[in-house]
């Protein structure tokens, strides 16, 4: 019977004109390895991306689970982690943030691939052109305060899949948040302040 190889392994070999690099992530529930693919143009390359590799997948033992697309992944994290935890209100203010901003821009990407950098690409977006109907002021920019809460719901989605070891850490780590802009505190004159009275 052939040796189960431990997550954490890795190997690195000549595939054409590209070295190709693998690591075992997990296993699916028939036992089967779950395998990291990393390429590079020359051994070097390759042995580089290896080793960090090795470095991120450290102790971790993924779910087959990690493959899902972030959309499924934030429809089975509603129905069955914050259904029953949160009151019915913010439920349906998570399940827009969802619908109308997350899904639309970020749905089709499987969680072990979504980064960093697509997170903070995602959030920059947002802020430029992200509402869904124009102003007449800010034209189609969303208020920085808007994309926080977004932030703030995508944040425990990925950390729900972290804790669950189907991604090995959160890849909202990092993530630079836009500064919310508060107004220039105005006083009032005499005749605004008879409208308070």
């Amino acid at each position: 019977m052939a040796k189960r190889r431990a997550s954490g392994e890795g190997m690195l070999r000549r595939r054409g004109k590209r070295w190709e690099a693998r690591i075992v992530i997990g296993h699916a529930e028939d036992g089967k390895p779950i395998f990291h693919h990393i390429s590079g143009k020359t051994q070097k390359e390759a042995l580089t991306k290896l080793r960090q590799a090795l470095d991120d997948y450290r102790d971790v033992e993924l779910s087959e689970d990690s493959r899902i697309s972030l959309k499924e992944w934030l429809e089975r994290w509603m129905d069955e982690y914050m259904s029953v935890s949160i009151r019915e209100s913010t439920l349906r203010g998570y399940k827009t943030y969802i619908k109308n901003y997350i899904v639309p821009h970020l749905g089709d990407k499987r969680i072990d691939k979504l980064t960093t950098h697509d997170i903070q690409q995602f959030y920059i977006m947002l802020q430029e052109e992200g509402r869904l109907k124009e102003d007449e002021v800010k034209g189609f920019q969303l208020a920085a305060a808007t994309v926080r809460r977004i932030h703030g719901v995508l944040r425990q989605a990925m950390q729900a899949a972290t804790d669950l070891r189907m991604i090995p850490r959160n890849p909202i780590d990092g993530v630079k948040l836009p500064k919310i802009d508060n107004d220039a505190m105005k006083i009032l004159n005499e005749d605004e302040l008879k409208t308070f009275k």
